[in-house]
């Protein structure tokens, strides 16, 4: 087994600090390196670097190389953003597996990372794991206060910046950009647990229950929705969703001609029950969703996520114009090397 030496030369140039080192004085040498996205970051020590790889099987393993740099995406490479980010040891398998999943070549990371558009990298968790790191599935999942949420959200996004180097007018070339670029991640679930509502994501696409996974996207922003009437009924529910799925594809394609792909939203358990209780299915969503004209490939291009809270607001996530397709994966097990 190969293991990480946390005093030897395991990290290449990067700095890695003492237990002892003032505060400020890691915040300057990271910053010097420009390894941050602009917030405090939390100095990789050799303890916290040793303790994010413990029992990791091969942590200099390739798993490929991230546009728009291509810098090589390893788990000692990961582990080392994690720390930054605050993660706590148990992400890094989730971080790593979503970032490799982005290397899929119909998400089209590279496009993504270099667009003057907005689109950030989303991960969505799925499974026993996010109950294992203790995730937020229920209020404000897409907002602050739990350290899962944020800190895996965050340390994708510093895969971005310092594995792909996708850093602001080198890499990253987007006019605006959005908050979601410092981290945006969140699980599928809802306040009680795994909503049973309808299947989740990746036991649409043939994974079992009980596995965990991870599914990336590279969205444009958030849209709130609200039910019309209260929403009593299903149609009631859902037209308004695709009005706004619509109006996205409407506002962001400029007036060209866009290929038709995905479209995702949240909706909360409150909504997802209201519609079951209409005897509707994930197969009737999907159907009643695809007789609006052209918001989504096919009926099975919808793909609503239950998750969140009380309350019957619902998210759209419009996939970047530029053209992304979503990505499910089974979070790799790094004691275990897999090939």
């Amino acid at each position: 087994m190969e293991t990480i030496d946390p005093f030897g030369d395991a990290f290449g140039d990067l700095p890695v600090f003492d237990a002892a080192v003032p505060w400020e004085q890691a915040q300057s040498a990271l910053e010097e390196r420009s390894l941050g996205d602009g917030l405090p970051l939390v100095p990789p020590t050799k303890a916290r670097l040793a303790a994010m790889l413990n029992g990791i099987v091969a942590p200099h393993k390739s798993y490929g190389q991230m546009p728009p740099l291509f810098g090589d995406l390893n788990p000692a490479a990961v582990a080392y953003n994690c720390v930054m980010a605050g993660c706590a040891p148990g992400a890094l398998a989730v971080v790593l597996s979503a970032a490799e999943a982005c290397l899929e070549p119909g998400f089209n990371l590279l496009g993504i990372l270099t667009t003057t558009g907005t689109p950030a990298v989303v991960t969505i968790v799925h499974g026993p794991v996010v109950e294992d790191l203790k995730m937020n599935a229920g209020t404000n999942l897409l907002g602050p206060g739990n350290r899962a949420n944020a800190t895996m959200g965050r340390a994708m996004a510093l895969v971005m910046l310092n594995i792909a180097g996708a850093r602001a007018g080198i890499g990253d070339m987007a006019t605006m950009g959005q908050p979601g670029k410092y981290g945006f991640c969140f699980p599928e679930g809802g306040a009680e647990g795994t909503d049973k509502t309808f299947p989740t994501l990746p036991a649409r696409r043939g994974l079992d229950d009980g596995v965990s996974a991870v599914t990336v996207l590279g969205v444009s922003g958030t849209v709130e929705v609200l039910p019309s009437g209260g929403g009593d009924t299903p149609e009631l529910i859902l037209e308004p969703m695709a009005t706004a799925m619509a109006a996205t594809r409407a506002v962001a394609s400029a007036g060209r001609l866009r290929d038709l792909g995905e479209q995702f939203f949240l909706l909360p358990p409150e909504l997802a029950h209201q519609i079951a209780k209409n005897g509707w299915d994930l197969d009737r969503v999907q159907a009643y969703l695809s007789g609006f004209p052209d918001l989504a490939k096919s009926g099975g291009d919808f793909h609503p996520i239950v998750t969140g809270g009380p309350g019957i607001k619902m998210t759209h996530l419009p996939i970047w114009a530029g053209g992304s397709q979503s990505v499910t994966r089974p979070i790799r097990n790094l004691r275990h090397l897999r090939s």
